[in-house]
């Protein structure tokens, strides 16, 4: 939880997407992401985390749906939805933060 706490800790928003293998919705988001990440370059962090492998994080953050998208801005969520976006509407949220 301390090297989350890290992630999040940062003067630029931080986009985390939550995800598993398994989840079809999840696998979709991939590229949005990608193109996400792409698009903003060094605006926005963007981390994906596997909730498989991360399910004490899960739980405390108290992640339902998947994909659970989080923005986080100097250590606070600011912006949070599950579900799929398309990177077009993913970008402009991630703007709004800037």
């Amino acid at each position: 939880m301390s090297k989350f706490g890290e992630l999040i800790n940062t003067q630029v928003p931080v986009l985390i997407d939550f995800y598993t293998d398994w989840n079809e919705s999840s696998v979709s988001m991939h590229p949005v992401i990608k193109d996400v990440a792409a698009a903003l370059g060094d605006k926005v962090k963007v981390i994906k985390i596997d909730v498989d492998k991360n399910q004490e994080l899960a739980d405390a953050l108290r992640i339902k749906g998947l994909p659970t998208l989080m923005i986080y801005k100097e250590g606070m969520m600011i912006w949070r939805q599950s579900g799929e976006l398309d990177a077009n509407t993913l970008i402009g949220i991630v703007q709004e933060q800037l």
